[in-house]
């Protein structure tokens, strides 16, 4: 087991990228790595890599437009009433701040399933506010990962929907029928876990005031209009405009089922409308894509990497090496499928992308062991969630560090994905093994 492919390269990641090799390398690298163990030659490594890439290329695109869509709101100004009228009330309680923030980032998944795409608009402004009440990033990094992450395991709505649908899918695929009525709550267990992360991140780890610098990005970034004067701040015809691009955005999401014909819907009602003139589109494009263009290349980069785990049947053998010391012991069992999701999330970074690969062979080996089709779906579902937080390739992290880190003082590795993966995937771990026995 130690040999596979899967534990290897996903060691390789962790070590790289705790040793703040930047995310882009360390998965080039760990891919690499997982194509030579699994004795391919290198020349075939990166052929399947870069076949492979094409796997999330709408995902991509779709990270760079909504990158662009956020950087126009930004222009607009119509963020400004809001954030200057926190900076105003400075003595606001930082813990409810904090749940503030995850409660409103639970809705990006389900009640407006925009995802990540609110952040770039939302937190960059605030980072002046969050300098000013000496809010740890750390706290503001969980709460968004948990707003991020929490809805789509327990509501079947927006992502939540689709991820149950993946669940019920796959389990039927591979030989166990379960109702998606019965899905929230084979999961409702394993959310817990991380409500009990977000209060201990927010109520005991990263209580503590941390100093920040004000810098010039962030003064610019926060203030309103030329004199900066918030209480004089109203809303003008450009406001009224962009907030008519955001509900088409919406809608267009909603309506095609796509976010990149959603983003292109905003991004073409605010070029009509004039908030954005023509001429400036070429600043607006850069600095939208510096929001979000690194996102989307690391999401090209780990489908590629994904497809050589996929195409070596590493996954698979890892499955086949743990099954002789399970033996009889559901706790071993539940344990050891439970690390195998977490190795496996790490390196690929989606959830939704894991659970095909896991549920081939957590179905079969759930029926052996006498696990009821409610403790299987915990046990899938929680295992592929496993790594999401934490996991420097994925969005649940990659998301709040865009945002976090617009003014270059929040580190992606030990600043988002050390917290989240610390306060998020040890609860789940343990309460996806609760899960699994007493359902």
């Amino acid at each position: 087991m130690l040999t596979n492919p899967v534990v290897i390269s996903v060691l390789v990641l962790t070590v790289l990228s705790l040793s703040r090799v930047h995310v882009i390398f360390a998965l080039l690298i760990a891919a690499i790595t997982a194509g030579l163990v699994a004795n391919l030659s290198l020349t075939d490594t990166i052929s399947i890599f870069i076949g492979g890439m094409g796997g999330q290329s709408e995902t991509a695109l779709s990270y760079v437009l909504l990158g662009i869509f956020a950087a126009m709101i930004a222009y607009s100004g119509i963020t400004s009433i809001l954030i200057d009228k926190l900076l105003e009330k400075k003595n606001r309680n930082k813990i409810v701040l904090l749940l503030m923030i995850a409660g409103l980032t639970c809705l990006s998944g389900n009640l407006i399933p925009v995802h990540i795409a609110f952040i770039p608009i939302l937190i960059p402004p605030l980072l002046l506010f969050f300098n000013h009440l000496k809010i740890d990033r750390r706290a503001v990094a969980c709460a968004l990962t948990f707003g991020l992450k929490m809805p789509y395991l327990l509501i079947p709505a927006g992502y939540g929907l689709i991820f149950h649908g993946i669940i019920q899918t796959e389990m039927k695929a591979n030989g166990m029928n379960i109702a998606m009525s019965q899905l929230p709550k084979a999961m409702a267990i394993p959310a817990a876990g991380m409500f009990v992360g977000l209060f201990i991140a927010v109520f005991f780890t990263y209580r503590k005031p941390r100093s920040y610098q004000d810098t010039e990005g962030d003064k610019a970034l926060a203030e309103v209009g030329a004199a900066n004067d918030v209480s004089k701040r109203k809303l003008q015809l450009k406001d009224f405009v962009t907030i008519g691009a955001v509900i088409i955005a919406l809608m267009t999401q909603v309506l095609f089922s796509s976010l990149v014909l959603g983003a292109l819907a905003g991004i073409i009602i605010i070029f009509i409308g004039r908030v954005v003139k023509v001429g400036e589109g070429e600043q607006v494009v850069q600095d939208g894509v510096k929001l979000m263009g690194a996102i989307a290349f690391v999401m090209l980069i780990a489908s590629g990497y994904a497809t050589i785990l996929k195409e070596t049947g590493a996954v698979t053998e890892l499955v086949e090496a743990v099954n002789s010391v399970i033996g009889d012991s559901k706790v071993i069992g539940a344990s050891v499928l439970l690390l195998i999701g977490l190795l496996v999330t790490m390196g690929i970074g989606t959830s939704f992308g894991t659970i095909p690969i896991l549920a081939t062979v957590f179905v079969p080996l759930c029926m052996l062991m006498g696990f009821s089709p409610l403790a299987t779906a915990a046990l899938i579902g929680t295992a592929g969630a496993l790594g999401d937080a934490g996991s420097p390739a994925s969005d649940s992290t990659l998301g709040p560090t865009a945002g976090l880190n617009a003014d270059g003082q929040h580190n992606h590795i030990w600043d988002t994905c050390v917290p989240t993966f610390i306060h998020y995937n040890v609860p789940l771990f343990i309460f996806g093994v609760v899960a699994a026995l007493v359902l």
